[in-house]
């Protein structure tokens, strides 16, 4: 089939158009202005990282003093920084493709269990879990979007067993006060029931005196009385 002169030019411009956003593509890889790609293919699109712009992210990621962990559903790592496998006390090769529950005592794993269940790509939160190590890790884990592998977790470790050291040395601090100010408020109640026993016991006393007293003046009475009668007797 033979083309017109108006086909051609058409199909010349379409040409020329699509070679001039290849060449701006290939213009903002080359500026940095790009951090990725995204091809289309038969299995739907794919984002492919540009060398470039990557480097300086997994520099920052490997340099960072938190823990950075990839993880699937499952638990498995596919990735993590240096600084996640000092925490864990594990060659970073064999932390590489092991189990996260393996780090973390067993209580805290069904912790770990329900809280990845409700995570969605809207929604994260932290969780605290201690490790067999006896540290403790703050997680802050997110779903990563279906272009980035959405079945699997971005996880941010962050080592505070300097905090829980200095809450647990509160809690015992609160916990000495507490039983002092119980043994005080207890020694201040036993000061005023003895207090109250003896003015209790001085009330008696004072009672007993004048009871006595009455009956003094009373035997004196008679003295008296018996006195006057003997000296009519002898008048």
């Amino acid at each position: 089939m033979i083309k017109t002169k108006e086909q051609l030019i058409i199909e010349n411009e379409a040409l020329s158009a699509r070679l001039n956003e290849m060449e701006e593509a290939l213009d903002a890889i080359r500026n940095g202005e790009v951090d990725a790609i995204v091809v289309s293919g038969k299995q739907g699109e794919q984002v492919y990282s540009v060398s470039s712009a990557e480097t300086p992210y997994r520099t920052f990621i490997e340099e960072m003093s938190e823990g950075a962990v990839t993880l699937t559903k499952e638990g498995t790592i596919l990735y993590c920084n240096q600084r996640f496998a000092q925490i864990v006390e594990h060659p970073y090769k064999k932390v590489i493709g092991s189990s996260i529950r393996s780090f973390i005592t067993p209580n805290d794993n069904s912790k770990l269990d329900a809280f990845l269940a409700q995570l969605t790509q809207k929604k994260h939160d932290v969780l605290i879990v201690s490790l067999t190590n006896t540290l403790f890790l703050r997680l802050s884990i997110h779903q990563l979007p279906p272009y980035l592998q959405g079945d699997n977790y971005i996880l941010i470790a962050t080592d505070i067993s300097d905090l829980k050291k200095r809450e647990h040395e509160l809690i015992e601090l609160i916990g000495k006060l507490t039983n002092h100010i119980n043994a005080l408020r207890e020694l201040r109640i036993s000061n005023i029931s003895e207090t109250l026993d003896v003015r209790g016991i001085k009330n008696k006393l004072e009672a007993a005196n004048n009871k006595l007293y009455k009956e003094i003046l009373k035997l004196n009475r008679v003295v008296e009385k018996l006195k006057q009668k003997q000296k009519k007797a002898t008048a």
